[in-house]
């Protein structure tokens, strides 16, 4: 089926996602509504990503490949060569349930003051396996209006926009390296509407080869330009070169299975109380890392109930040490 005047651009940028890619292309190819394009920007892949998008026999993908440029480049790429005047964003390596267009179009549609809209996500492991449900920190307009600049709205593979409005804000600014959604939001909610849906449609996968990570095993330097960024709206190119560098630095086995590990121990000891599976996780981080002593601490509180670690969670001082950071 080819339609030359989608109604929605599905926008994928993949960067090396060989291992994960074929279920999410095959998850939009599974929609109920079927009048869309969904667009993959392969981002300098290295890997078999290329050749496994070419195993799809589908006049409705289209595949632009360009030098690797990181996630903002390909999806600025991604919005001048979007034919429909909505966009769904979606990951290379996360899965669409099959009403997922359908309901968030059809509520754009019938609610055409809106500009944005997303959704509650499942996160599931590297395998697919369900870790935890994810609720936004708010769904009306009103209260998406009402967040701290540090609290990032969407979980942007969810996200549903018209591509005219996020263009006419210059799109996304490639130097907030893996903050480039929360930048854009942070500027653009003070003058569109938006909602999030509570139903979650779609399936985020946590892996080490993602750039979803614990924010904790980020460093101080890194959090602080980039809180510094959202709190001003801006991030000059000379930070955005800070925090690459930083990427990159950590950008090795260590950190990556350190940070991915550490974040299903917390979320199955805080989010989805499975103490035997914390803890098998947090052997790993404390094995990688044997310095981190917050991992330590949460080995030791799994073995308390689960009403006692929600009543020291919603204290506070212990939801500081469950935070994730989705970069992308």
């Amino acid at each position: 089926m080819e339609t030359s005047n989608p109604q929605i651009t599905v926008l994928m940028p993949a960067y090396n996602a060989a291992d994960y890619i074929a279920p999410a292309i095959q998850s939009v190819l599974d929609q109920t509504f079927i009048d869309f394009e969904l667009l993959i920007i392969n981002d300098g892949s290295t890997d078999d990503t290329l050749a496994v998008i070419n195993t799809f026999d589908d006049q409705r993908i289209v595949v632009i490949t360009q030098p690797n440029g990181g996630v903002a480049c390909a999806l600025n790429t991604g919005l001048i060569y979007a034919r429909a005047p909505y966009i769904a964003r979606f990951d290379a390596d996360d899965i669409c349930y099959p009403k997922r267009l359908e309901t968030q179009y059809d509520f754009m549609v019938s609610n055409p003051e809106y500009d944005i809209l997303g959704s509650a996500v499942d996160y599931t492991d590297m395998h697919g396996q369900h870790v935890f449900n994810f609720q936004p920190p708010a769904y009306s307009n009103e209260q998406i209006r009402q967040l701290n600049y540090t609290v990032c709205p969407f979980i942007h593979s969810s996200v549903f926009y018209k591509k005219e409005v996020i263009i006419g804000f210059g799109g996304y600014d490639k130097s907030a390296y893996s903050f480039e959604d929360h930048l854009l939001w942070r500027n653009i909610l003070r003058s569109v509407k938006a909602f999030n849906f509570s139903q979650p449609l779609i399936k985020v996968r946590l892996n080490p080869e993602s750039i979803t990570i614990d924010e904790k095993w980020r460093s101080r330097e890194f959090r602080r330009i980039k809180y510094t960024a959202l709190k001003n709206g801006y991030i000059s190119a000379e930070e955005g070169q800070q925090l690459k560098a930083i990427g990159k630095m950590q950008g090795n086995d260590t950190i990556k299975h350190g940070a991915y590990h550490a974040l299903l121990g917390k979320k199955f000891l805080w989010n989805n109380h499975q103490p035997l599976k914390a803890r098998e996780n947090l052997k790993k981080v404390i094995v990688i890392n044997r310095l981190d002593w917050k991992s330590y601490i949460l080995f030791l509180l799994s073995f308390l109930p689960a009403n006692a670690l929600l009543k020291l969670y919603n204290v506070g001082k212990f939801k500081a040490m469950g935070g994730l950071e989705h970069e992308n």
